[in-house]
């Protein structure tokens, strides 16, 4: 038997909490790097120059910067994401004329996660910009551009409060939405598409297709996604690490000044630290999120 929406939405939310949990633990390193090279590409050579540096001069603690509120990041964004991402799918059912158990094609599931994305921009936005500006505390401190380096997750947010109110944690709100709305298109969609694929191939359901074939759709989902919307994530990065020296220009302008000044390369900046991230953080996402879904969901089978 189905279980009652309400308790279908808890185990969304907490099936996407663990998988957000897992992508970060996974990914962190790299991810400090990407934000890194995003808000100062000309600081550093490439990606091994920027990791080793970073060791160099913080330790291992300098590569984990950041880590506290990538995890409520991932955690909240994850647990609103997937919770939203059930309830869109019955949306998208209804749209269609379709009853509420009928199985979705990937391209429905594709809309159904593009829609659930809005939901969870407003949580991860905040807690993104507090994980950004600790990951790149260190270059803006010796830069000369903010006085003294704030490296606690507390003296951050005690900082956007008293210099900037509490609005000041949506700063690159409209980025993030822009970034996240054809990103999660391309991510459910090429993680459906892959796990049908396995399927057809295997001969058997999706939901049987093992932890291999899951952990490579999750990566492929999660490059499908960083491809398209990369340059909006490095816009999103610059905003809300430079709005430690003050009120920044909005995206369409900050990207205008990117492209004029450095050149559409500064776009890319640390994708190739993504890449390389997104399938085992990617991959622990979807596999911490079907496999604890999958064991919440076997005590209501009948």
């Amino acid at each position: 038997m189905a279980p009652h929406p309400v308790v279908q939405a808890i185990i969304d939310l907490s099936a996407g909490a663990t998988g957000g949990a897992a992508c970060v633990f996974s990914g962190q390193p790299l991810d400090t790097v990407k934000v890194k090279m995003q808000t100062f590409p000309k600081l550093y050579r490439g990606f091994i120059h920027c990791f080793v540096s970073t060791y160099k001069q913080v330790g291992l603690r300098g590569l984990y910067q950041g880590t506290t509120p990538a995890l409520m990041a991932n955690i909240a964004e994850n647990a609103v994401l997937f919770m939203s991402y059930g309830f869109c799918q019955q949306v998208i059912r209804f749209t269609a004329g379709l009853h509420s158990e009928a199985v979705l094609s990937d391209v429905q599931k594709a809309c159904a996660g593009s829609v659930a994305s809005i939901f969870s921009s407003l949580v991860l936005c905040p807690t993104e910009l507090v994980k950004c500006r600790l990951q790149a505390m260190h270059e803006m401190a010796s830069s000369g551009k903010i006085a003294s380096s704030q490296n606690t997750v507390w003296s951050v947010v005690k900082f956007i409060i008293r210099n900037e109110g509490p609005l000041g944690f949506f700063q690159g709100l409209t980025t993030t939405i822009a970034r996240e709305v054809p990103g999660y298109f391309c991510f459910f969609g090429a993680y459906e598409l892959c796990r049908t694929t396995f399927a057809d191939y295997m001969k058997c359901g999706k939901d049987d297709i093992g932890v291999a074939p899951i952990v490579f759709s999750g990566g492929f989902g999660g490059a499908c996604l960083w491809l398209v919307v990369y340059p909006m994530d490095c816009v999103k990065s610059r905003i809300q690490v430079m709005s430690m020296m003050g009120k920044q220009a909005g995206f369409f302008k900050t990207f205008m000044t990117i492209t004029r000044t450095e050149g559409v390369r500064a776009l890319y900046s640390g994708l190739t630290p993504t890449m390389i991230r997104t399938f085992p953080a990617n991959g622990a996402l979807f596999l911490g999120y079907e496999a604890s879904r999958k064991l919440m969901m076997k005590q209501f089978d009948s």
